[in-house]
């Protein structure tokens, strides 16, 4: 006879409890886990075995001369601007000058009606042929009385009434004389003439117009660029540097653009202000250029910057190898076994994508330029072109 025994499944609480049993164990030991990693002093990742290098761009510093500029805006000025207004009255007869058009001193520029004053000087000069006529006769007859006084038939009174005569027509010509000046002078104010070099702006008054010494408005006016200034402030600090650059000799100064992507021109600093506005803590100073191209105009904004010295046996790196960290700058240097370290730097100027490093290094290491983001002191390297450690970034 076969038997059959039948086993009874355990209770359902005694399964609840082996379970939880085994997951309190698993706790148990993910935290003893993360309390030992917690507890240990962190290290500089050591490079794995077999781990591939991390390719880089490296580049060598140089050794060179580094101007130091102070930048600021300034604005451009003309050195001389000039209404052109008449100087005399009359009808505006011709206008000769273009907009715009570059003129010399001296170049004529409109005419106003000559013919009032063309009559004003010949009459002038008819009235001093007469005086002239005058005193020729006065001279005459004073000198016949004076000779016939001396026989005893004329009069010392009759002499001294001649020698009047010729003294009123003296000044009388002197007098007319005088006038027609000032009709040659008024005469030769109908040819208007500029009174400088520069360029001339919008007309405002065409020919036909009447036009009076009083006018407020000018015909035209002409700016001179060729040279031409920029004003601009300086810093109170910065002072005492300029002036010592200034006693050196000519400070170069340079006027860009306003996103400084292109040099306009190169002059002088031609003006330090006598006086610091205590507002703004700075002081007016003005530059001068040939401008021979014309490149700045009146009225622009420009990125004026000033030589303030120059720095002898610098050494530079490109500003890219420049990095920032919690405890100041840093560039990563490559070792003799090819793997990175990190060189604390202090930076100077930047200028033209180089750096000056004024201490930290020495000139004869090799830093990084691109690549960093994979770096970390002790990290293994490539040094490998720059399309190749782009494509490792993409």
């Amino acid at each position: 006879m076969t038997t059959i025994r039948i086993i009874a499944a355990p209770p359902k609480h005694r399964r609840s409890a082996v379970a939880a049993a085994v997951i309190v164990l698993a706790i148990a030991g993910v935290s003893a886990a993360l309390f030992w990693f917690a507890g240990s002093e962190p290290t500089a990742a050591a490079p794995a075995a077999g781990a591939p290098a991390v390719p880089v761009q490296v580049a060598a510093p140089s050794i060179e001369e580094v101007p130091v500029y102070l930048d600021g805006l300034g604005t451009v000025q003309a050195n001389y601007t000039v209404n052109i207004t008449p100087r005399i009255d009359g009808q505006l007869q011709n206008v000769l000058f273009t907009e715009g058009q570059t003129v010399k001193k001296g170049d004529l520029l409109a005419i106003i009606d000559p013919r009032p004053y063309q009559a004003a000087a010949d009459q002038a000069a008819a009235k001093i042929k007469q005086d002239q006529a005058d005193l020729a006769n006065a001279q005459y007859l004073l000198a016949k009385d004076e000779k016939l006084s001396q026989q005893q038939i004329a009069t010392q009174e009759t002499v001294e009434q001649q020698q009047s005569q010729v003294a009123s027509a003296t000044a009388q010509l002197a007098e007319d004389q005088a006038a027609k000046e000032a009709a040659d002078v008024s005469l030769s104010y109908t040819e208007i003439r500029s009174p400088i070099d520069g360029r001339t702006g919008v007309r405002r008054v065409d020919a036909g117009n009447q036009v009076h010494t009083t006018d407020t408005t000018p015909i035209v006016t002409i700016t001179q660029t060729q040279p031409i200034s920029v004003l601009s402030t300086l810093r109170e600090d910065d002072l005492s540097a300029v002036r010592d650059a200034m006693k050196s000799g000519p400070v170069e100064v340079i006027a860009l653009s306003m996103d400084q992507s292109t040099t306009l021109a190169t002059g002088t600093l031609s003006l330090i202000d006598n006086v610091i506005d205590q507002n703004s803590g700075t002081i007016r100073i003005k530059s001068t250029f040939e401008n021979r191209d014309e490149a700045l105009w009146p009225g622009q904004f420009v990125v004026l910057r000033i030589k303030q010295k120059t720095l002898h046996q610098a050494i530079t790196v490109p500003s890219a190898a420049l990095q920032r960290g919690a405890d100041g700058f840093f560039v990563y240097t490559i070792d003799s076994n090819g793997n990175a370290a990190i060189r604390k730097v202090a930076p100077g100027p930047i200028e033209n994508g180089r750096a000056v490093v004024t201490s930290g290094l020495t000139g004869n290491e090799q830093v990084v330029t691109a690549g960093q983001y994979r770096l970390d002191a002790g990290t293994h390297v490539s040094v490998q072109q720059s399309s190749s450690v782009a494509a490792q970034k993409e």
